[in-house]
């Protein structure tokens, strides 16, 4: 089959057809979508012929040999660490959801790493309804995502993007505030979805409430943060900073963001959309800060 491999550039490449394990369906790829970790933090030390990629829908080809999953012709959005830039991937029951027919492939492939990321670190937070949360990184796959969740779950959304042009649309996606930055915020919020990293997340630790909370879910920065807990009139008395992961299994989460789009209560924010030949180009643009959201790959 034909894949996308880095070589060390993306190139396309033949690669044997994945063979899926018992709790597995086959899936025949329609659409991927690009993150911004897997192309900036690839490593460098990987075995000829692997298939990268995270997020991907498609059409089952054969269902899981242990019954559990989807019918063979089920069209399914999919999870993985691996394997999604290829025209066939092979995924855990367990990590995948049906799409309604509602809901373009294309854009169901634009949910699995950047949505659930944003659903479960919205419930790390806990209560949220009627208080301030800061998402950095706003513009992004996952901060474009967190901005609507958090403001469905009632909070006062404050969106940070690096410049006015990257804000565009925050506010109808719920944002009641937007500030260029976390250090132009005035006053102070109770949890932080920070999806930049480096100074970006100190600055928004030193205006925790008491007892807030920085949830580090990003290092979109690529830099290293540095916080002086000594910082006189800046730290929040008991304020903490987690560090964020994203877990599995993807399957519930995946059908319940599903179901938002379906119902047209969630945007998927695709910022690019193109042929897989193209896919080089939306790399770039990733890389460069260049989309507003999502990057999606069609077949």
């Amino acid at each position: 089959m034909r894949a996308l491999t880095f070589d060390p550039d993306l190139t396309f490449t033949d690669v044997p057809d994945p063979v899926p394990a018992p709790s597995q369906a086959l899936i025949r790829v329609a659409a991927f979508s690009l993150n911004f970790g897997e192309i900036a933090y690839r490593s460098a030390n990987v075995p000829p012929g692997y298939v990268p990629g995270w997020d991907a829908a498609g059409v089952v080809v054969r269902a899981a040999a242990d019954g559990s999953g989807p019918a063979a012709g089920t069209r399914v959005v999919t999870f993985g660490w691996s394997g999604a830039w290829a025209e066939l991937r092979t995924v855990d029951t367990a990590d995948m959801a049906a799409v309604p027919e509602a809901v373009d492939l294309g854009t169901a492939a634009a949910l699995p790493v950047a949505g659930v990321t944003a659903l479960q670190a919205v419930r790390r937070l806990g209560e949220v309804a009627g208080r301030r949360v800061l998402v950095t990184g706003a513009s992004g796959g996952v901060g474009r995502y967190a901005v609507q969740l958090a403001a469905r779950a009632g909070a006062h959304v404050v969106a940070s993007a690096g410049s006015a042009a990257r804000a565009e649309g925050l506010r109808e996606l719920g944002a009641a505030e937007i500030v260029l930055g976390p250090e132009n915020l005035d006053g102070r919020v109770y949890g932080v979805l920070d999806n930049v990293g480096g100074r970006q997340l100190a600055e928004a630790f030193y205006r925790l409430e008491d007892d807030g909370v920085v949830m580090a879910i990003g290092r979109a920065a690529r830099e290293t943060t540095v916080i002086d807990f000594e910082l006189a009139g800046a730290r929040s008395a008991r304020g903490r900073i987690e560090n964020f992961n994203v877990a599995a299994p993807f399957g519930a989460d995946l059908a319940h963001l599903l179901g938002l789009l379906a119902a047209g209560d969630l945007d998927a924010q695709v910022g690019w959309r193109g042929p897989w030949e193209e896919a080089g180009k939306a790399a770039d643009a990733l890389l460069a800060r260049q989309v507003a959201g999502k990057a999606v790959v069609d077949l």
